[in-house]
Formats: C-alpha cells, sequence, structure tokens
C-alpha cells in the first residue's frame, strides 16, 4: 500500500512539475541547482578552511574532463529517449489523421446517407479525441483495451455497405485499411503518452553532475572567486540540459507537447461537413 502510495505521489508532483510554462520550469532547475551548487561550494570553502585545504588541493584537475565527459554522455543517452518519443508522437498524430483523411474522401464513393454518416462518425471520434482522449493522455490513464465507439460504428458502417461496382469495392477495401491503421496509430500514440525518463536516469544525471561540481569545489578551494565562476557555469550547463529534456520529457505535457492539431483539422476541413 505504502509503495502505491509513493507512485501516486510521485506521479502528481511529475505532472504537477511538467505542466508548468517552460519559464517557470526554468525557475525551478536553475534555481535548484544554483543553490546545490553554492552549498557545496561553501561547504568546501569551510572545511578547507578547517585545515583541508591541502588534501582538497591534492585531487587532480585531471579528473575534469572525464566527469564532464560521463555527464555529456548521460545527457546524450537521456535525451535520445526523450527524442525519439517526441518523433513517435508526432508522427502517430500525423498518421491517424492521413488515415482519417483518406477514409473521408473515399467515402464519396458511396454518395448520400452512408457517406453522410461516416463523416459524421470520423468527425465524432476526432472531436472526442481531442477533448476527451488528450487529456487522459497527459494523465497517462487513455486506455488501450478499449475501441473507440465512433471508429468501431465506423468500421461496421463501411463493411455493411453493399458494394455495387469494383470502385467501390475497391473503396470498401481501402476505407477499411485506413480506419484500421488509424486504430493503429492511436495504439502507439497512447503507449508513447506513458513514456517519460525514470527516477533511476533523472537521479544518475544529478549524481554525475554533483560529482562533477564537487570535483571543481575541490580544485578550486583556495580561490573563492575561481571557484564560484567555474562552478556556476557548470551549473548552467546542466540546467540547461536538464530543462531541454524535462520540457519535452512528456511528449502530451507541457507548453511545448504534441497537440491535437491534425485531427481538429478534420473536424474543419470542408469535405467533412454535410
Amino acid at each position: 500500500m505504502r509503495q502505491i502510495e509513493a507512485h501516486l505521489v510521485g506521479g502528481a508532483m511529475s505532472d504537477w512539475f511538467h505542466e508548468l510554462p517552460v519559464s517557470w520550469m526554468a525557475l525551478l532547475v536553475f534555481g535548484f541547482t544554483y543553490l546545490l551548487a553554492l552549498a557545496m561550494q561553501a561547504g568546501v570553502a569551510a572545511l578547507a578552511r578547517s585545515g583541508r585545504a591541502k588534501s582538497f588541493k591534492a585531487v587532480s584537475p585531471g579528473m575534469l574532463p572525464p566527469l564532464g565527459i560521463i555527464f555529456g554522455l548521460f545527457v546524450a543517452f537521456t535525451a535520445a529517449q526523450v527524442w525519439s518519443d517526441n518523433d513517435r508522437a508526432g508522427a502517430a498524430v500525423s498518421h491517424e489523421a492521413s488515415t482519417l483523411r483518406t477514409a473521408l474522401v473515399l467515402a464519396a464513393a458511396f454518395p448520400g446517407e452512408p457517406e453522410a454518416k461516416l463523416h459524421d462518425l470520423i468527425r465524432t471520434y476526432a472531436h472526442e479525441t481531442a477533448t476527451l482522449e488528450w487529456p487522459m493522455m497527459a494523465r497517462r490513464t487513455a486506455p488501450l483495451n478499449v475501441t473507440p465507439r465512433p471508429l468501431q460504428e465506423a468500421l461496421h458502417l463501411v463493411l455493411s455497405l453493399p458494394a455495387t461496382n469494383t470502385g467501390q469495392q475497391a473503396a470498401q477495401r481501402e476505407i477499411t485499411s485506413a480506419l484500421e491503421a488509424a486504430l493503429d496509430a492511436r495504439r502507439q500514440r497512447i503507449i508513447v503518452s506513458r513514456a517519460e525518463v525514470n527516477a533511476v536516469k533523472w537521479s544518475c544525471l544529478y549524481l554525475q553532475a554533483i560529482c562533477a561540481l564537487l570535483a571543481i569545489a575541490l580544485v578550486h578551494c583556495d580561490d573563492r572567486l575561481s571557484s564560484l565562476v567555474a562552478m556556476g557555469l557548470f551549473a548552467t550547463g546542466v540546467s540547461a540540459s536538464v530543462l531541454l529534456i524535462a520540457a519535452h520529457d512528456r511528449p502530451f505535457v507541457g507548453q511545448i507537447a504534441v497537440t491535437p492539431a491534425p485531427l481538429l483539422q478534420i473536424i474543419s476541413d470542408p469535405v467533412t461537413r454535410s
């Protein structure tokens, strides 16, 4: 029970942070990192004044490049996951909208009531996805085991239509394939909506940053100004890296999240109007 409660609290905090505007995220990330660096510098300086400066100066400056390189590798590996998730999210939404658009265009092969009903079902699906399912994806609660009713009815409608000529038979097959592709794209975006950089990766990233900051403080323990400058520069790089990853960590959450705009265009497109 305690593990479940901890998970829920952690998830709520994560949602709260990722929903902030980028400017507020930057303020928190930079502020936390600068305070951490300042506390480390003050601690090392106090210990150096108490007679440990000679031991601190024995730390080789040659440690700094490897520590910086390792931190850079951590950032690169973490960022690679985030970029991949965002690319997959954008591609899934675009593919979903494209397949639905294809179904709408091919619906003209069945003029009259079937075409109008198919248009209405697809428009309903796009609207419900944008208004209901998108917030659920932001909370990572969108269901994978439920087929949206409008698409389910659209598939049943297409398969029940009498195809009286070769053109209608071909259109029926293509519309069915397009709707199935839309369902698959929906599954892909819901899967991606649950992706995020886990706590272990964040912990290791910041742990490596702390190691590098501590090494800088030790190497420059006899010169407070140079220590502050060096640690400030590295802390700025750490903050920028963390902000860049955090702002894109959840593809469907935040100020720069993937939006349902491609699906909403289907609703406003003249071809979808009765």
